[in-house]
């Protein structure tokens, strides 16, 4: 039950009471029949002012004195309710509009998704997951809707459109997701945001052959072909259906306890200069250190013992989420590890 459903059905128990109230009062005080004592309580309640049915006595009108009290004050309350609900429901667009865009307005180090449609609805639902901050534009009311529905914020609005950006914080973000309809606009939106923020990281959708390389060419940080990922995921089902399995569940929300994450090595933290001897992240913490990305770029995948990490490295690891959560804090330089 919604709450405007829940606040009309308070609203009618309150009117039902007082009547039924109201009628047996005038039965057992008044000696009225029935349908007089209904409608006696009727215009009472309503204050119509007609004269009273038959003459009551003392005890009666002491009763009705009160009848007269909260029936009159139940009426007000249920006009006040009622008319209430009417504006919030006229002028809740309105408001909820406003309170959307005064959220936007303080995101920082937020992402922006370009598009609800499939693919930025995965987009979305991901960043949900992870509990980072973010907004939806689409030029798609109806869209757009849905995402509010869901508890996202989102705008309505072309975000081909440097206006648009801007107005959800382009200047701000950290990342965007380039993920509408066709190469070309995700292309301009590619275009808009790097000229509105060099140093935003952009992932963008490709659908058409060779589009990808021109998007990279345009400064994505990140292209995703659809048709073919999802064919070469096809594929390897069938050739490498363990390896499948097992990037499943590392990388989709099955219920298992696990993940993979990439960490960076603050300059402050207890782990640099250490080798992974030296630290025993596997031993102490219980995560599994996959690869390396050196801060001049290099990928180093299953790094030696006697590979040492520095300031700004980021570690790709894997392990329990309660375990990358404390793992993530050292290299923080909010600790250090056991050895």
């Amino acid at each position: 039950m919604s709450r405007v459903q829940r606040r009309f059905f308070y609203i009618g128990l309150a009117i039902a009471t007082t009547l039924l109230v109201g009628t047996v009062g005038f039965i057992v005080v008044a000696g009225y029949p029935p349908f007089d004592a209904f409608y006696m309580t009727l215009i009472t309640m309503t204050t119509v002012g007609y004269a009273e049915i038959h003459p009551l006595t003392q005890a009666g009108r002491i009763f009705n004195s009160f009848l007269i009290i909260f029936g009159v004050t139940t009426i007000f309350i249920a006009v006040g309710a009622m008319t209430q609900t009417i504006i919030e429901m006229e002028l809740g667009d309105a408001i909820g509009k406003r309170r959307n865009k005064r959220m936007i307005e303080k995101l920082k180090d937020h992402y922006i998704v370009c598009g609800y449609g499939r693919v930025g609805l995965g987009a979305a639902g991901e960043l949900q997951r992870a509990g980072a901050p973010f907004v939806v534009v689409d030029i798609r009311p109806e869209r757009v809707d849905l995402a509010l529905q869901a508890g996202l914020m989102a705008v309505a609005a072309d975000s081909t459109r440097d206006e648009t950006l801007r107005s959800v914080g382009i200047e701000r973000a950290r990342g965007l997701v380039a993920a509408l309809a066709t190469d070309a606009d995700n292309l301009f939106v590619l275009l808009t945001a790097k000229g509105l923020n060099p140093h935003i990281y952009v992932a963008a959708r490709a659908g058409e052959e060779g589009a990808e390389e021109k998007m990279r060419r345009a400064g994505a940080d990140a292209v995703f072909a659809p048709y073919s990922i999802t064919g070469h995921r096809l594929a390897q089902a069938l050739l490498r259906p363990h390896v499948v399995q097992f990037l499943d569940f590392t990388t989709n929300d099955i219920g298992i306890d696990a993940g993979i994450e990439q960490m960076r090595v603050s300059e402050t933290s207890a782990m640099v200069s250490k080798s992974m001897r030296e630290m025993q992240l596997g031993r102490d913490i219980g995560v599994i250190v996959l690869a390396i990305r050196k801060g001049d770029g290099r990928m180093q995948f299953n790094p030696p013992a006697d590979t040492a990490v520095h300031g700004g490295d980021y570690l790709i690891v894997m392990g329990k989420h309660e375990n990358l959560r404390t793992l993530e804090g050292l290299l923080a330089g909010s600790g250090s590890a056991g050895r």
